[in-house]
């Protein structure tokens, strides 16, 4: 069964796409903003993480190793959990690191403290 996001399962696709693949992006996207690197590197990291998921899919799940569209999705995906995770801990490291400037006013925003 072919879906819009998925070559034969949805099980599959969030198994591994989104557990696995989701969960190491967003360790990669808190581990960047924790060393307070730019975003560019967090989308490299994220790139490489996609050919290991990609990997997966065809030695799991029987999914093609060479589908550009496939792949490009699979790297969408990580860089939004990527920026979700880079964009939460930003967010509460601007807020508790430099408390005297800035407030939280939101789960991932902060303002100048008025």
């Amino acid at each position: 069964m072919t879906g819009i996001l998925w070559e034969h399962s949805a099980l599959g696709f969030f198994a591994v796409s989104v557990l696995l693949g989701g969960g190491g992006a967003l360790m990669i996207g808190r581990a960047c903003a924790k060393r307070w690197s730019h975003l560019a590197i967090m989308v490299i990291y994220c790139v490489l993480l996609s050919f290991a998921v990609r990997f997966l899919h065809f030695a799991l799940g029987d999914g093609s190793l060479l589908s550009i569209r496939f792949w490009l999705q699979d790297a969408a995906l990580l860089i939004a959990i990527a920026g979700f995770g880079f964009r939460l801990t930003r967010a509460d490291q601007m807020a508790s690191q430099y408390f005297w400037l800035y407030e939280r006013t939101g789960l991932l925003s902060w303002r100048p403290k008025p």
